[in-house]
């Protein structure tokens, strides 16, 4: 048993060196067309931005409605409050808080803390 012991240990350790090697050198996964809702949370972030911007950009409600509804099929407008209490609570950029506010307010989901950004820039 213990002239075993050895080579079992090394046989193991080669089968994990390989193993790691094929897994993250040769055959690494890559993800290609991920649901959004499947995104890492500042992934998510970033996409209910860029929803906020094509908007700005668009102004097509439907659209971003449907952008949004990728991330959360019953009230699509809850990632877009979240994330404008968030930023505003925390001291984020002030043009990102304007943009996810006006998304907001035109999907009728606008709150207290998004009162004072309704209103227009100096």
């Amino acid at each position: 048993m213990r002239r075993h012991l050895p080579l079992a240990l090394a046989g193991l350790a080669v089968g994990v060196a390989l193993g790691l090697l094929v897994g993250w050198v040769l055959w690494p996964v890559r993800y290609t067309n991920t649901a959004p809702d499947k995104l890492r949370q500042d992934y998510r972030t970033e996409y209910v931005l860029m929803v906020a911007a094509a908007y700005q950009v668009e102004g097509d409600l439907e659209a971003a409605q449907a952008r949004l509804a990728l991330l959360d099929r019953e009230q699509p407008a809850r990632p877009v409050v979240e994330l404008a209490e968030t930023l505003i609570a925390e001291g984020g950029r002030e043009t990102d808080i304007r943009m996810l506010v006006r998304l907001a307010e035109a999907m009728g989901a606008a709150t207290p803390p998004m009162a004072p950004y309704l209103e227009e820039a100096p």
